[in-house]
């Protein structure tokens, strides 16, 4: 009798072709969503860092607070972040948007102001000697000599996003969250939820690796040195 009601239930595998065949519009709108919410994250994060980490910078004092400040918006859960944000943002992607950006904010602040505390003091005299100001100092010493720390900062934070943009799925906006949401709703159904799993496991790594080629790039000194 068990056998005979084991053989009526439908298979339900941890992963199949057909249910990506079948599915392959629903995966590929879940992952570009995803990876759009990402590239747009980082983006406006590493926009309100710098003025925030360059400020910590020039004046110390202010380092506490906007230390303070940013890790204060990282302890938040996100599901209440989400949920607190969505009366006034609304169910649209912007409320996503404006909780991971909060998130970023830590970690790019943080390497930012890492790596220009990390330029050596020889570094900044010869500079000056050669009469360099402030500014020109900035983009054309201090940042290239932190670009490595920097960069760091922006590899942690994007493959955090990733991470993170599945919790949006409370307001609607999830990305291959929603993918996960619906095979758990759907009767537990393994394929979804499997998919959904490493496609994002998928894509942080693809992420981080993207970004540590172009810091490679960027910092031909620090390879040859290393």
């Amino acid at each position: 009798m068990a056998s005979l009601l084991a053989q009526d239930q439908p298979s339900n595998p941890w992963f199949t072709w057909d249910y990506v065949a079948n599915n392959r519009q629903d995966i590929l709108s879940a992952l570009e969503q995803h990876v759009t919410l990402t590239v747009e994250t980082i983006l406006i994060a590493l926009l309100l860092s710098f003025p925030l980490a360059l400020l910590a910078y020039r004046y110390r004092r202010l380092a506490g607070p906007v230390l303070a400040l940013t890790g204060v918006l990282y302890t938040i859960p996100s599901l209440s972040l989400f949920a607190f944000l969505a009366p006034f943002t609304g169910l649209r992607a912007r409320t996503v948007l404006i909780g991971l950006v909060m998130y970023a904010l830590l970690i790019l602040v943080r390497n930012i102001l890492a790596g220009l505390d990390g330029v050596p003091d020889e570094v900044r005299e010869a500079a000056l000697g050669m009469g360099y100001g402030r500014g020109r100092m900035l983009l054309s010493v201090e940042l290239p000599v932190a670009l490595p720390t920097i960069m760091a900062g922006v590899r942690v934070a994007t493959v955090s996003t990733i991470a993170l943009i599945t919790v949006g799925v409370i307001v609607g906006y999830g990305g291959l969250g929603g993918l996960l949401l619906a095979g758990f709703q759907n009767n537990f159904y393994h394929a979804e939820i499997l998919t959904a799993s490493l496609l994002t496991v998928a894509l942080g790594l693809t992420a981080d690796l993207l970004l540590a080629g172009v810091t490679r790039v960027l910092t031909p000194w620090a390879r040859s040195r290393s």
